[in-house]
């Protein structure tokens, strides 16, 4: 019997929508022996796996941790070791807020090679579904993306920084700050700086809201949006490009 040589191939599954994803990736997939997958991929790109490979959800749900990160990194050494290849399958893309660079900076330290394939960031891919461009001449030069919590789950202080320039800003993993987001924009004389929040993005059960830094809150509460979404903010918000379904335009040509 071969031994196989351990390795670790850190794979962005794209946003959520299933197609939404790279032809590399999916051949990362039907080569692994082992897959340790997040909460925020689409589970239907485990068809592409075979049948003979383990696949172990390490993601989080509601608040719990089904493995703490210093476990899915030694997870990752000890089922490379034991059976070859090893899949990372992350949301997005795996160097955008992934800690993707975290667990290949880790398993190098045993010997593994090491991979990157990468993925669709839903930063950019979420707001696109939904027509929005994040920059545009005339209304948007640059963008910032900014995850919204700390390690010390504060609220990052380059918040505060984008909201004093005239970029678009997409906010991951704002949905439990958005009061104290507001609070900044409201600092800087922003309050009608259009926004817009898109749950589940390019899924079947995205749930979207449009508002103004001055409403969004209520928007909020009446479309009952909750996390995992993101929050994008600017005036390319109200520059929304009219997209038809992407599946529509396919069934008719």
């Amino acid at each position: 019997m071969s031994i196989k040589t351990p390795k670790l191939t850190v794979v962005g599954a794209g946003p959520g929508d299933e197609d939404l994803i790279t032809l590399k990736a999916i051949k990362a997939i039907e080569s692994a022996d082992v897959i340790l997958y997040d909460a925020l991929i689409n589970e239907s790109l485990l068809k592409y796996a075979s049948d003979e490979t383990e696949c172990i959800f390490v993601g989080k749900r509601k608040g719990c941790y089904a493995f703490q990160q210093e476990q899915i990194n030694e997870l990752i050494v000890t089922k490379a070791k034991e059976k070859g290849h090893v899949v990372r399958l992350k949301g997005g893309d795996p160097f955008i807020f992934g800690r993707g660079a975290e667990e290949i900076d880790y398993v190098r330290g045993f010997g593994l090679e090491t991979y990157v394939v990468p993925g669709i960031s839903s930063a950019l891919a979420v707001p696109a579904y939904q027509g929005i461009p994040l920059t545009k001449r005339g209304s948007s030069e640059s963008f910032w993306v900014v995850t919204a919590t700390t390690k010390d789950h504060a609220l990052s202080a380059d918040v505060e920084l984008a909201a004093k320039s005239t970029a678009t800003i997409v906010i991951l993993m704002g949905m439990h700050k958005l009061s104290e987001i507001v609070k900044v924009f409201y600092a800087e004389n922003k309050r009608n700086t259009p926004v817009a929040i898109i749950q589940n993005g390019t899924r079947d059960n995205e749930n979207v809201g449009f508002g103004t830094i001055r409403n969004i809150q209520q928007v909020v509460k009446e479309k009952q949006l909750t996390a995992p979404a993101i929050i994008v903010i600017g005036d390319v918000v109200k520059e929304r490009a009219k997209l038809d379904s992407i599946s529509r335009e396919v069934v008719e040509l």
